[in-house]
């Protein structure tokens, strides 16, 4: 169990959830009326005078640490750690001035000295040992110092690190994004040479995981771009309404050659709903095909699922 001082506590607990959310998570930040807003998660829930209140389930508090606890489901100390462990904390702004923030500066976890635990927890998810390498010598994968995460790295095309995805390996559900992450430019992979297609994901462990689907059957598992949208994409109650994600129109901006997309969504209502609405908003100049897994509710399942078919054939 991670462990977090009552100094970091303290500390996290300063942190009113609208400043939070401007400042981490501002995707998700929806105005309500005059100095009143909501989630785009949570439309019930609203935030006014340094208080929250979840309607629909008659819970509130006064901090972000209260909301990523009593919401998120988080334990404690991962509800720490995403607030002191992974952001900086910003003194309050005024709730009146949501004014754009200047571009923040991503902030990378400090490596650790070894990858053991980012390792071993892949390979248990049935992630192939090649795809591993490839990402931690390309510097998209690595392990935190001090919480021991796996790290995957966005880049943007100049080579810069523009994104960083956070995932605990010791058995914890913790999932965030490190301070200053820009979810333009998500966890991808390059095809080998030029390609025209491209591979879409919700998660940079789907992603891996349809690589090594590749990979064991025979196919090159970089023949063609891959891109994850760092966490589902949650398209508005009225799709006319909705825009794209983000990681998703800046990747085709910055790669116009691509022509043809593959939604390999998850197999559940949000995933259907998020990929028909991505095939709504994009122009019939590109040719979009709906590739959810073919069993599991995503493709870690399916990966999965396939090796423990494969490994009682061969017993």
């Amino acid at each position: 169990m991670p462990y977090v001082t009552p100094e970091q506590i303290k500390s996290a607990k300063r942190m009113d959830l609208l400043t939070y959310l401007q400042h981490y998570e501002p995707q998700e930040l929806v105005h309500f009326s005059g100095n009143v807003y909501t989630t785009r998660s949570h439309d019930s829930l609203k935030i006014s005078n340094g208080k929250w209140c979840w309607w629909s389930r008659g819970i509130g508090g006064r901090s972000a640490l209260d909301y990523l606890i009593k919401v998120r489901g988080m334990t404690l100390p991962e509800a720490v750690m995403q607030i002191d462990g992974q952001a900086v904390v910003m003194p309050p702004v005024p709730s009146k001035a949501l004014e754009p923030a200047e571009p923040r500066r991503l902030l990378l976890p400090e490596k650790n000295k070894s990858n053991d635990r980012v390792i071993a927890y892949l390979t248990g998810r049935g992630i192939h040992s090649t795809l591993i390498d490839y990402c931690i010598q390309t510097g998209r994968l690595y392990e935190s110092r001090y919480r021991h995460n796996a790290v995957f790295v966005g880049f943007d095309p100049q080579g810069v690190p523009r994104y960083v995805a956070l995932r605990g390996t010791s058995g914890s559900r913790f999932m965030g994004d490190a301070s200053g992450s820009d979810k333009h430019f998500s966890f991808s992979i390059p095809a080998r040479e030029k390609s025209t297609k491209l591979h879409l994901f919700e998660s940079a462990v789907d992603l891996l995981s349809y690589g090594t689907l590749e990979l064991l059957s025979g196919r090159d598992w970089r023949k063609d771009c891959c891109l994850s949208l760092a966490g589902v994409y949650k398209p508005k109650k009225n799709i006319e309404e909705s825009t794209p994600p983000a990681a998703l129109t800046q990747y085709l901006k910055d790669y116009p050659q691509i022509t043809a997309i593959a939604l390999h969504l998850d197999n559940d209502a949000a995933g259907r709903l998020a990929a028909e609405t991505i095939k709504f908003l994009f122009p019939s100049t590109y040719t979009i095909t709906n590739e959810p897994p073919q069993r599991g509710k995503d493709y870690n399942d399916y990966l999965r699922i396939m090796l423990k078919g494969r490994h009682g054939q061969e017993r």
